[in-house]
C-alpha cells in the first residue's frame, strides 16, 4: 500500500503501480465516488449503460418485476 500526499494545487499523482494495474495513460478521464469515508477512482467508461448492464442481477426475487409491471 502506497500513500500520496495532496499538492498545494489540490492534485496527487497515482502511484506507477497503480496506473499500471489500471492501465492508464495520458489524458485518460477518471471517475472519483465518494461513499461516506470511501473513495474510489475508476477509470471513466466510454458507455455508461455498458458499465452498469447486470450490476442489479439478482437483486430481486424471480417474479418481483412481473409482478411490479402488473401493478400499473
Amino acid at each position: 500500500m502506497q500513500t500520496v500526499r495532496l499538492s498545494s494545487k489540490n492534485q496527487i499523482v497515482l502511484p506507477k503501480n497503480a496506473r499500471e494495474a489500471m492501465h492508464l495513460k495520458g489524458k485518460d478521464e477518471l471517475l472519483v465516488v465518494v461513499k461516506g469515508g470511501v473513495t474510489v477512482i475508476m477509470l471513466k467508461p466510454e458507455k455508461y449503460s455498458a458499465a452498469l448492464s447486470g450490476s442489479a442481477k439478482g437483486i430481486y426475487k424471480k417474479d418481483y418485476i412481473k409482478k411490479e409491471r402488473r401493478s400499473w
